[in-house]
């Protein structure tokens, strides 16, 4: 008897674990930080732990019920990697909006590369994701993101059965990237259009001036100055963001 309900916990710590995997190794939220892998699989293990035993949580899977058991990881990595989806979705906006920026402001050509994925991402989009990722952390993100962690596990016990998801509600959050990336540079944008007017004018005006060698100072001056001054009028738009996150998972859980 001892020994069975030895392995019925440590199947619940598994399969806590399998849901927590997903957040811990591919969100954002930790890779931004450079925070080994092991010590988040560490972690990992040590909050399904104490998840487990302030919540109550057992498992009601056989440890000889090897499809039941099969079945349980599945579910529990699909979850977890939902879960993961709808905060990589928040931090693709401010990607996506330091993607464009980069474009109009020339620093195209200088990329960093991202911990998470190896891959090459534009500079500005780095500078708005570490931004959020420190605001995140300021207004109590993680907090939060413990909460949702633990109303998961209440509404969806470790175990169910494998569910398909509606797919507007994906749908609705990459959309998400595209309205929450434009709106935080939207006034960057806005500004370096009139100066690309502004320029085109003064070059069909006085022909001999290289307007082209001109323009990338003065946009990476004018657009980096406004990027500054409209940062601090965007807190309601990264509260929103960070919200919608939440709000994901909200309608993901139910």
């Amino acid at each position: 008897m001892e020994i069975r309900i030895a392995l019925e916990w440590v199947i619940a710590v598994v399969l806590v674990s399998l849901r927590l995997t997903p957040i811990m190794l591919f969100s954002p939220l930790f890779s931004l930080a450079k925070i080994p892998v092991k010590f988040r699989v560490l972690f990992t293990l040590a909050l399904s732990v104490a998840l487990i035993i302030n919540l109550n949580i057992s498992s009601s899977i056989s440890p000889g019920d090897t499809a039941a058991l099969m079945s349980a990881v599945v579910y529990e990595l699909m979850l977890g990697g939902m879960l993961a989806f709808g905060i990589s979705t928040a931090f693709a906006a401010f990607q996506l909006g330091g993607r464009i920026l980069d474009i109009q402001m020339g620093f195209g050509i200088a990329e960093l590369v991202d911990p998470l994925s190896g891959n090459q991402d534009p500079l500005l989009g780095t500078l708005l994701n570490l931004l959020a990722l420190t605001l995140f952390f300021i207004a109590d993100g993680h907090h939060l993101l413990m909460r949702g962690i633990a109303f998961s596990l209440e509404k969806l016990p470790i175990g169910g059965a494998v569910t398909a998801w509606n797919p507007q509600i994906l749908g609705a959050q990459f959309g998400l990237i595209f309205i929450y990336g434009m709106v935080i540079v939207a006034p960057v944008i806005i500004l370096l259009l009139l100066v690309d007017i502004g320029l085109a004018v003064v070059s069909r005006a006085m022909p001999q001036v290289n307007i082209f060698i001109l323009s990338i100072p003065i946009k990476i001056f004018l657009g980096l100055m406004m990027l500054a001054v409209s940062l601090d009028f965007m807190q309601p738009v990264f509260a929103k963001i960070f919200t919608a996150v939440f709000q994901f998972w909200e309608a993901v859980i139910q």
